[in-house]
């Protein structure tokens, strides 16, 4: 069986409606990424607390610390950035997560994502492999995900990257939407990267204009992708990071309705392609 995961900081801010609206909806897993505004890595030691309590007297658990390490420029100092990710790695310890999303850095002030491809591709590498080597003595995986503008946004790039770190301590995160919206296609990339992909973000997106949309309503082809998916093995988990939203057509931020609506979707595809979800 596979399992639901989400985003709950898409649904408010508040800790007690993420819960609530994700156990509504069969989700009792959470990317940890932000609670009452703030952003995780920025928790003082009463809300990690808080949240952690919370969350087991719910039967819930956390699946990934969604930290921004990474989204930061490849000529920024590396050295402080370093210590914010060691601290995204004490929370997933401290939270029992077996994650760590994380990014590969944006072009220099001024320069192409070409240039970063280039000029930076050893800077990039160094910096993923000193993170992959510091996991090495840590429980939790790290698992990088394609993101616009960063090292890796294309399949090839992310390929590169996994490849070449080569770290057991580093997979991947395989968000279809961002593919959809890089101009990508989905299927291809899937096949490409399946054999580092641990953890799966379920957005879709139309590949027109870039536009969010619930899952197998758009041309991230998120019915072959998990169907594959499933039967080649993957029981991890689906992670819904919608990013719908009333104030636009299915974009930014949900809310509870629009959470559910995304839900549903994902649901709706597993059942048609006979992925069973589990409960718990």
């Amino acid at each position: 069986m596979l399992r639901l995961a989400a985003f709950a900081d898409e649904i408010a801010p508040a800790l007690d409606a993420q819960i609530e609206y994700c156990l509504g909806n069969g989700v009792r897993a959470i990317e940890l990424r932000g609670v009452d505004g703030i952003n995780v890595l920025d928790f003082d030691d009463a809300l990690q607390a808080r949240i952690k309590d919370a969350l087991a007297a719910n039967g819930m658990s956390v699946v990934s610390i969604g930290s921004p390490i990474g989204k930061i420029r490849i000529d920024e100092p590396f050295a402080p950035h370093f210590e914010r990710f060691k601290h995204a790695v004490a929370l997933a310890e401290f939270f029992h997560a077996p994650f760590v999303r994380i990014f590969s850095y944006y072009p220099a002030q001024g320069e192409s994502h070409r240039e970063l491809l280039t000029k930076h591709r050893d800077e990039v590498m160094r910096r993923m492999r000193a993170k992959a080597d510091y996991a090495a003595a840590h429980t939790p995986m790290l698992v990088h995900e394609n993101e616009a503008n960063i090292f890796g946004e294309h399949p090839t790039e992310c390929l590169d990257l996994l490849r070449t770190v080569n770290s057991p301590k580093l997979k991947a995160v395989f968000d279809v939407a961002k593919f959809v919206v890089a101009k990508d296609g989905p299927l291809p990339a899937w096949h490409l990267l399946k054999p580092f992909v641990v953890h799966i973000h379920i957005k879709d997106a139309q590949m027109s204009d870039g536009t969010v949309v619930p899952a197998g309503q758009g041309d991230g082809h998120i019915p072959e992708i998990l169907r594959d998916a499933y039967a080649g093995g993957y029981r991890g988990y689906l992670s819904l990071e919608p990013h719908l939203s009333v104030a636009g057509q299915f974009q930014g931020f949900p809310g509870p309705g629009l959470f559910a609506t995304a839900a549903t979707a994902l649901k709706a595809v597993c059942a048609a392609q006979q992925i069973p979800l589990s409960q718990r």
